[in-house]
């Protein structure tokens, strides 16, 4: 295997911190930045070189430079759709701005691949379903916007001075070490209730459906993208739509007792159905998802079981 020098940014959150812990576990050698505003210094392991430091700091040339990895994962965001909302500047300057700063520091330290965490809200609301990587991009949030703009600037950097790259387009991840905010931030949420003694909320009839990808399942994305994918956009998710009901379902199999939820007004501006197909990502990359929703909410409720409740 050939072992390769990357640089997480966002590599102390959720989705970063288990992307950490697979190259890590592959062999590579990994370094971390995060301004830790809502990552954890404790989700980073300690053989792991970390960077307490700003996409927008003055250090982040600095940082890149001597590190020089030959691989970049861009995990380092703004995640919050309500905050996107109330704050479509901010959004904007940590979404995009942070990234163009990436980029730049990138180029100048020679770096050979950039492979950026974008989203399914790109999309917006599906014209059909499932939503592959051809669908129109029409998102309905200042999030989803901040989320495909950086992926124009890849392609152009990449284009003008040969850097590869590949864009990762997650559907809704759930997992370990997740905060009860994002886009698959309903699983969190859950089970924050759980372990709280609080009733879950379920808006409207809650037959609203989701695409959920186990965290463990998007860092074997990213690590298939360290040596394949160039130039390429994927889609990772299970290509599976499973209703807010079904979640509780098998949530309450999984933990043998029965979750009664409270119901709330549906909540305006939701989307009502959501998967996206997984084909190109088989394909160009040589992975496919290895756990089922089952399976992952397991390991999920068993790690906040032995952690306490989802914050």
């Amino acid at each position: 295997m050939n072992i390769l020098k990357v640089l997480v940014t966002g590599g102390a959150g959720f989705i970063g911190s288990n992307v950490v812990d697979a190259l890590v576990a592959s062999g590579h050698e990994v370094a971390v930045l995060d301004n830790l505003s809502t990552g954890r210094r404790e989700h980073v392991p300690s053989r792991v070189t970390f960077y307490q430091a700003d996409l927008a700091g003055d250090d982040l040339d600095a940082i890149v430079a001597a590190e020089r990895p030959q691989v970049v994962i861009h995990h380092a965001a703004q995640i919050s759709v309500p905050l996107s909302v109330a704050d479509p500047v901010w959004d904007a300057t940590v979404n995009i701005l942070g990234t163009l700063r990436l980029l730049q520091a990138c180029l100048h330290a020679g770096v050979a691949k950039l492979i950026y965490a974008s989203s399914a809200a790109v999309y917006g609301n599906p014209a059909y379903l499932p939503v592959d990587e051809r669908h129109p991009i029409r998102p309905i949030s200042p999030y989803g916007a901040s989320k495909y703009a950086p992926e124009l600037y890849i392609r152009m950097f990449a284009e003008s001075v040969g850097m590869r790259h590949t864009i990762l387009r997650y559907a809704n991840v759930y997992g370990i070490r997740q905060d009860p905010q994002g886009e698959g931030g309903v699983v969190s949420v859950f089970v924050d209730c759980l372990l709280s003694g609080r009733r879950p909320v379920v808006f409207g009839d809650g037959e609203q459906t989701r695409d959920f990808i186990y965290v463990k399942d998007v860092a074997a994305a990213n690590v298939a993208a360290l040596t394949a994918g160039d130039g390429g956009t994927f889609n990772i998710g299970r290509n599976e739509r499973t209703s807010v009901n079904q979640l509780l379902r098998t949530m309450s199999e999984v933990l043998g007792r029965e979750l009664e939820p409270e119901h709330a007004p549906p909540r305006p501006g939701d989307i009502r159905h959501s998967s996206l197909a997984n084909e190109a990502a088989r394909a160009g990359l040589g992975w496919e998802p290895r756990y089922t929703l089952a399976a992952g909410l397991a390991e999920t409720l068993d790690y906040y079981q032995r952690q306490g409740p989802a914050r």
